[in-house]
């Protein structure tokens, strides 16, 4: 089975094979063949889907949170990161079209480009489709993220805050070690997270940046355990209402 037929089977819509090679091609490949067009206006048209898709959803499934809580969740779901990951879930790098340069810097695991091409996945389906069908698209695709610790911080700066526990608890310096791994071209990073000499957490990312918060993230868990788990709230929150910090 064509990759593209595989991918729709695992998004379950139907996209005509004309709006769904659209979706699928990124700028560096039209400027290469000619300016023809990208998925640009599909993306920009799938961003205002998720978001309304989204905010429906969550309005609906959770009556009892604030429209603060219900913000930071749609943000952690709608983010770079989410859409990034579930686009690699689905196969979504495989089937891009990517000009000369895009191809050889591995632009097929590219977050950024990842999430624009979810995000025009989206406008797709509802072109070829309605708005209904694109609204199920999207709850399938982030409901089972809401339940999902890790995911909702996307969200959230998980350096930032780890850098006020320390400082709150008197942990001592923080030091984040960072080794790559990898050609040049499809380069991976760990980071291992230090405080007082002490490590708690370790990440991994495709940039040094993305290594630390998710060393950050997971040494939350190790110096918040009893509050990790809470969903409805920001790390500072949880942290202070249990009062750690």
């Amino acid at each position: 089975m064509p990759a593209r037929d595989e991918l729709l089977k695992r998004l379950g819509v139907e996209i005509d094979a004309e709006t769904l090679r659209l979706a699928l091609t990124h700028r560096s490949y039209a400027y290469e063949n000619g300016g023809i067009p990208t998925n640009e206006r599909l993306e920009f048209l799938g961003d205002s889907i998720l978001g309304f898709s989204v905010t429906d959803h969550l309005y609906r499934t959770y009556p009892h949170l604030s429209e603060g809580e219900l913000a930071k969740r749609r943000a952690a779901v709608v983010s770079t990161r989410a859409l990034a990951s579930i686009a690699r879930r689905l196969g979504v790098g495989e089937c891009i079209l990517l000009g000369h340069g895009e191809k050889v810097t591995n632009g097929k695991n590219k977050s950024s480009i990842l999430a624009d091409t979810m995000e025009a996945l989206i406008g797709a389906t509802y072109m070829s489709n309605d708005l209904e069908e694109a609204r199920r698209l999207v709850v399938r695709l982030v409901g089972p993220l809401l339940e999902d610790a890790a995911v909702l911080g996307a969200g959230t700066d998980w350096k930032t805050h780890i850098q006020e526990l320390a400082a709150n608890r008197q942990l001592g310096n923080i030091h984040y070690a960072v080794v790559g791994d990898g050609p040049d071209h499809a380069r991976t990073y760990t980071a291992t997270l230090s405080i007082g000499g002490v490590p708690y957490g370790t990440g991994a990312g495709n940039s040094k940046k993305e290594a630390e918060q998710h060393s950050a993230a997971d040494a939350w868990k190790v110096l918040c355990p009893d509050v990790s788990g809470d969903l409805g709230s920001s790390p500072g929150e949880r942290a202070s209402a249990d009062g750690s910090v």
